[in-house]
């Protein structure tokens, strides 16, 4: 399924917000790229005009992912006739976002934006420090948070600001599609995965890939490709084309952990998932690979150790 992506470009726009989460969707390939606001060109911040700007569309699609990109002077910037027009046009689309028809992720300073057309009142959000005071004068009802990378509430995903809007689209693209594409991206941009406090789930995928070492990621390409498939070392180590001995140095040399451990905690986030789904221990058991209820209850209290 495609989730179209619509970036809100207004004068000023800081050039890394918008083409880092940019760039980021359109490797993905389940992304279709629009942009839009009240003029055709605008200015950014590094002196680049950037044209071909469609208008102001009169609603959004079901299913939208809607992008506020910071500007590099949020008082001057979102005080302007262009930004008055994008205020008002957010305002009539706002049920949208409320009732989470449409997804909002606001890139540093856009959650100032979002925040003038009344989005965020209630809202958990965050933005960059130079604008976290500024934000909390303009929503007092907003729930701003320091010290965050990114953060969701009801649909509403607002990011600390410039490389976070990279961090906060790979996230996005592994919650509509899946860990293994969101991880695909990162290692062809040569980006780090960083970690949600939210998400601690998915922390195998994220944590543990923060190298470049290639026969460790084909290990590893392997082992999340199936990891309820009963593996052997030497298995793993034919796919990584090294010696099992040899990728077992690799493994605690570059990752700190064994190559058994990497593979329980993939094994892991799959069993918790079935058991959030309301399954029973013995189904989430055989889902994610384990031999028996008795050894996922195991490998659950090791990982809380």
């Amino acid at each position: 399924m495609t989730t179209d992506v619509w970036f809100v470009m207004l004068p000023g726009v800081l050039a890394l917000d918008m083409s880092g989460p940019a760039e980021t969707f359109a490797l993905a390939d389940a992304f279709r790229l629009h942009y839009i606001g009240p003029e055709t060109e605008v200015p950014t911040s590094i002196g680049l005009t950037m044209g071909n700007i469609a208008p102001l569309p009169e609603t959004l699609p079901e299913g939208s992912l809607l992008v506020l990109p910071g500007v590099f002077d949020s008082s001057r910037f979102f005080d302007t006739p262009q930004a008055n027009l994008v205020l008002h046009w957010l305002m009539r689309i706002q049920p949208l976002i409320h009732s989470q028809k449409i997804t909002l992720m606001c890139v540093c300073s856009g959650s100032v934006l979002a925040a003038k057309a009344g989005l965020l009142n209630g809202i958990q959000c965050t933005t960059h420090h130079d604008v976290v005071a500024r934000l909390r004068a303009i929503a007092p009802a907003a729930q701003v948070k320091e010290n965050r990378i990114f953060i969701e509430d009801r649909s509403i995903w607002t990011s600390a600001g410039i490389t976070s809007g990279i961090d906060l689209a790979l996230h996005l693209i592994n919650r509509l599609s899946g860990p293994e594409a969101a991880l695909a991206v990162a290692r062809e941009m040569v980006v780090w995965f960083r970690r949600s406090g939210d998400d601690p789930q998915i922390s195998p995928w994220l944590r543990y890939r923060n190298h470049l070492h290639p026969a460790i990621h084909r290990a590893q390409d392997a082992l999340t490709a199936e990891p309820q498939r009963a593996w052997q070392l030497a298995e793993i180590a034919e796919r990584a084309h090294v010696s099992p001995r040899h990728l077992t140095r690799l493994f605690q040399q570059h990752l700190g952990i064994s190559v058994r451990d990497y593979l329980e905690q993939l094994r892991l986030v799959i069993a918790e998932q079935w058991l959030l789904q309301g399954h029973g221990a013995e189904q989430a058991a055989q889902a994610a690979g384990f031999s028996s209820p008795r050894q996922l209850h195991r490998a659950r209290a090791r990982g809380l150790n």
